[in-house]
């Protein structure tokens, strides 16, 4: 029977982004955002507001994105160890991210078609009741944004780096707050173009907000895509990064990186796999150790190849 101990040589692979806080948090403005999307779609139905009518669809795709939020925080806390997936569950809270982005992008387009609709179609608005709902809408929109304010966003300086910082992010609480952000943009449209529908007769404001919210709003989707998008198809870390890892190793003896590999696994972590050929081979705890100072690189994993005369021939390297 085998008795060696192989806790020395095992991996952890809890990546996930635990947030408890945030997780807590979220519940609270889900709820008062699904109070809130109610009220506002009820008035702006019955007031004739489009702006305020757009505020209350634009807080109802909130809401979904909040469950998204709350989902991907409670899924990724209980498969934190579940072997099923390789890296763990780190990727979880960008997914969360990348899903509310989309739920944006769906907003933003609903908002563009409706306020078109209403340039051709003109409805009466009953301005008072309108704008009263629509100051209640931005109270809500700023307790929700202070609930939500990242706290743990602050910046981290690798010690193989100092120049260089870098943010430790959970991007499914980034997106619940974005969404809270554009939800207050929208409360402040709308308040403007009711004021000035009702104090000068603009109407036309009111359904021209609706567009300009739904363009910025575009514009936060597609940035909060960009951010989270790479990270889910595994892009690799900066070049600068990356030489300077394969710069370390090579300046050590005779050693040559013929392959490496480094990519993000959750928010924050990257794994790395590298491939290295010497003529004087050592233990691999070696090699991490020349990379230690590297502390983006969470889990490594490293390949030492014996260089003989015919496997360093060209066109022999390992790829």
């Amino acid at each position: 029977m085998k008795s060696h101990s192989l806790e020395n040589w095992q991996h952890q692979h809890n990546f996930s982004a635990v947030n408890e806080k945030g997780e807590r948090r979220t519940l609270y403005v889900l709820i008062l955002t699904a109070v809130t999307m109610v009220v506002e779609i009820i008035a702006g139905s019955v007031y004739g507001s489009m702006a305020l009518l757009a505020d209350g669809w634009h807080m109802g795709t909130h809401v979904a994105a909040f469950m998204i939020t709350i989902s991907a925080y409670r899924f990724a806390r209980r498969n934190v160890d579940n072997p099923a997936y390789a890296f763990g569950t780190g990727k979880v809270s960008v997914l969360g991210g990348f899903a509310s982005a989309v739920a944006l992008a769906v907003v933003a387009l609903m908002m563009m078609l409706e306020s078109l609709y209403r340039f051709i179609e003109p409805q009466a608005i009953q301005f008072n009741e309108a704008i009263a709902v629509a100051i209640l809408g931005l109270l809500i929109n700023l307790i929700s944004a202070l609930l939500l304010k990242d706290e743990h966003h602050q910046p981290h300086a690798d010690s193989d780096d100092d120049a260089h910082h870098h943010h430790h992010q959970d991007h499914n609480l980034r997106a619940a707050y974005m969404h809270v952000l554009a939800d207050a943009l929208t409360s402040v449209l709308a308040i403007v173009a009711l004021f000035s529908g009702k104090y000068f007769g603009w109407n036309w404001l009111d359904p021209m907000m609706g567009i300009v919210g739904a363009i910025i709003i575009t514009r936060w989707s597609y940035g909060l895509v960009r951010q989270t998008g790479p990270i889910l198809l595994d892009a690799s870390i900066e070049k600068k990064y990356q030489a300077a890892v394969v710069e370390t190793l090579e300046t050590d003896a005779d050693n040559r990186v013929c392959d490496i590999h480094i990519w993000k696994v959750g928010a924050n972590h990257f794994a790395a796999i590298i491939s290295l050929m010497t003529h004087s081979p050592k233990a691999t705890e070696h090699y991490k150790d020349l990379l230690k100072d590297f502390h983006r690189l969470s889990h490594l994993t490293i390949e030492i190849n014996t260089c003989t005369d015919e496997a360093c021939l060209p066109g022999n390297r390992a790829t």
